[in-house]
């Protein structure tokens, strides 16, 4: 399927699709309790973004330079866009909850195309099943260099926090796990990722 069949198929469809390669695939339906996380992520987003020109958002495709089309779980953007936007090309920020089913995309393929957006300062993996948030981030983006920056890695775990470039905040790890009860997800640990 190209591209321009992809938007038109999925500006049609009931139900979300992502698009890799030429490829669609059907996004599932979430739980409560990755429902929660994210909404206590975007809260606090939102809440800090108020009045600036940072725009938070969710339900919106991401493409990357390779045209993959994505639907972050949260997405910060610093420009302006239409109403009837429905893809962003420059995020400053992308948020991804795992899931059973998603983790193991979330930290590889995901992180892979998400690392070549020039506009991305950082971005967030946030486990579904322990408090911890893996940061990918490029320290020099925020000051212009844009895409030439090298990109970091660091997990925040237990009672840490999570430094936010855009908007500028520290997310503590208390708030993005509110009212979840931690510890109870019994699945197997993440393959590890290059």
């Amino acid at each position: 399927m190209s591209v321009e069949e992809y938007l038109r198929f999925e500006n049609a469809a009931e139900t979300k699709h992502e698009y890799v390669a030429g490829e669609v695939y059907a996004m599932e339906g979430g739980t409560m309790r990755h429902a929660r996380i994210v909404s206590n992520v975007a809260g606090r987003l939102l809440s800090a973004a108020r009045g600036g020109p940072r725009q938070v958002v969710w339900a919106i495709k991401c493409r990357t330079p390779d045209d993959r089309f994505y639907y972050p779980d949260v997405m910060v953007v610093c420009t302006g866009g239409r109403d009837s936007d429905t893809v962003r090309r420059d995020p400053c920020l992308v948020i991804e909850v795992t899931s059973p089913i998603t983790a193991r995309i979330d930290r590889g393929e995901k992180l892979d195309a998400y690392r070549a957006v020039p506009s991305l300062q950082a971005y967030l993996i946030v486990d579904h099943r322990r408090r911890r948030v893996e940061r990918h981030w490029r320290p020099d983006a925020a000051r212009g260099a844009g895409s030439k920056g090298a990109w970091r890695h660091a997990d925040v775990v237990g009672a840490g926090i999570v430094p936010v470039p855009c908007p500028e905040l520290d997310l503590a790890l208390d708030e993005i796990y509110q009212g979840v009860e931690v510890g109870v997800v019994r699945e197997p640990e993440p393959a590890a990722y290059g």
